[in-house]
């Protein structure tokens, strides 16, 4: 039943079925049900050129997807698309194709100029400044991911001594809109990182019930008077190291 409000948004419909449903274009079943989503490109491509992943699927469109497997594990692996509609979209179509645990590996910018480059940040939540999650979970300032699975993130970093800091993110849609006044306010609610997918994510994998985590590293500095980019997207070897450690964890959340 759908709760009217002043504002479309805020109109939740707790209704399962839609017109249009994932199971439409699910025709056939991925070969596992552990999905790493990257947004990583050059990985990708080492990743092709070592044959260390073959092509498992490819959804066509007019933006196909292409989905690849690990030779070596039972694990599949995609780019990701940028923003809450196109990347949430997506994962709600991976889950009616068979996925059931998925982790997500990105970079984002710091709203703490202590966050160091490449610093992993373990996503407990996100604040909702987006219109995606809206329209899968009820409204409400934060989301959060399931205790369970973040506690098994958490335990295998500290098991194999892995430098991590967790906390929220603050998910937008606007990426030249995020103006002083904003960034500090979000900033004192409590979010370390600004980046466009994880409430959309998290609202998806609670409305369809399969396991979800996300690791989000240091990028650029937004923290600041004026904005840096400290060089985020040259750090290859950090980036291929997290899409490598996203592979072993979503084998255990």
């Amino acid at each position: 039943m759908m709760r009217e409000n002043k504002y479309p948004i805020l109109e939740f419909d707790d209704v399962k079925v839609a017109k249009l449903n994932p199971a439409v274009f699910a025709d056939e079943l991925f070969t596992s049900d552990k999905l790493v989503i990257t947004f990583f490109p050059e990985v990708i491509e080492k990743l092709i050129a070592e044959e260390d992943i073959v092509p498992e699927r490819r959804i066509g469109g007019e933006n196909p997807v292409f989905i690849y497997r690990f030779v070596d594990t039972d694990v599949l692996i995609t780019l990701g698309a940028v923003g809450c509609p196109a990347c949430g979209g997506n994962l709600d179509l991976f889950h009616a194709m068979g996925i059931r645990k998925v982790m997500f590996c990105g970079g984002g910018g710091v709203l703490d100029k202590n966050i160091e480059v490449g610093q992993i940040l373990v996503v407990d939540g996100a604040i909702r400044d987006e219109g995606f999650s809206y329209h899968y979970i009820e409204p409400s300032r934060y989301i959060y991911t399931d205790k369970e699975v973040t506690g098994r993130i958490i335990q295998y970093f500290e098991q194999n001594d892995i430098s991590y800091i967790r906390g929220i993110t603050w998910t937008t849609d606007a990426m030249f809109r995020e103006t002083p006044e904003r960034i500090a306010r979000r900033k004192e609610e409590g979010a370390k990182i600004v980046e466009m997918e994880q409430a959309g994510c998290i609202a998806v994998s609670q409305f369809r019930g399969f396991a979800y985590g996300a690791l989000i590293y240091g990028g650029d500095d937004v923290s600041q008077e004026e904005w840096s980019n400290r060089g985020w997207r040259s750090r290859q070897g950090i980036r291929y190291d997290l899409v490598m450690l996203c592979k072993k964890l979503v084998e255990v959340i």
